[in-house]
């Protein structure tokens, strides 16, 4: 057996342990009409903004293309944004609770070896905590929260990826060098965000909505984590090392 040399492995949320966007994208339509915007992201328009990291800084982005002439008068706009998310977030929590979003391939398994294995896991994501909850809730039970010895999200982590903040405040708390950690995300920015924060081995499982973006700089890119173990995982790392 390959001698291991992790000491944690670090997952995103979305896209990675479960492919979400596209309930997220029908959530986020949902809302507009429970708001009465004539507003509705189809594919391309949501794959575009997925380079923008929180779904409030999307909103944000996407009110100032469709209506630049309006400012931020005492707070209103921010408000308006507030209350979109709001019903973007519970249309979201009643997909998932009607099972409209399960894990990706290979993740729960890999989880479970890597606990077996005395390997610490983690959550770094700028995703919501309620979002994370009713995933991790629907596919694991109501004692997600206790495989993961960090759990930093957008309520603990200020700046979004690619910013390095959510890598780093994991690092910081998890105790384990980040040479000793492999980091699983699905985009771009979460490449950035694990390498700029120091994290080396970043495997990647693209989503159709991010199998586009640019992973030239990751350990290995996969189609999901299906049939991923521990000891590959060593493999792979020692083989990136000795490059």
């Amino acid at each position: 057996m390959t001698h291991p040399t992790i000491g944690a492995l670090v997952f995103d949320v979305d896209g990675t342990l479960a492919d979400t966007e596209e309930v997220h994208r029908q959530a986020f339509n949902q809302a507009f009409a429970e708001d009465g915007l004539d507003w509705h992201w189809d594919v391309a328009t949501y794959t575009r903004l997925l380079d923008i990291s929180g779904g409030k800084e999307r909103l944000h982005a996407y009110w100032q293309e469709a209506h630049p002439e309006v400012t931020d008068l005492e707070g209103a706009l921010q408000d308006r944004i507030q209350r979109l998310h709001d019903l973007k977030t519970a249309s979201y929590e009643a997909a998932v609770h009607d099972g409209a979003v399960t894990l990706r391939p290979g993740v729960l398994a890999l989880m479970d070896e890597a606990l077996k294995r005395n390997l610490k896991l983690a959550i770094a994501t700028t995703t919501s905590p309620v979002n994370i909850a009713a995933l991790m809730r629907r596919a694991v039970g109501e004692d997600w929260g206790a495989r993961f010895a960090v759990i930093e999200d957008a309520s603990t982590a200020r700046k979004k990826k690619p910013d390095p903040m959510v890598y780093e405040q994991t690092l910081q708390r998890l105790g384990v060098p980040a040479s000793g950690c492999v980091a699983f995300e699905d985009s771009s920015n979460g490449l950035q965000a694990a390498r700029a924060a120091g994290m080396a081995h970043v495997i990647i499982t693209p989503t159709a909505f991010t199998a586009h973006q640019d992973f030239s700089h990751a350990l290995q890119v996969l189609p999901s984590l299906a049939g991923v173990t521990v000891d590959g995982l060593n493999r792979w790392v020692m083989q990136g090392q000795s490059r």
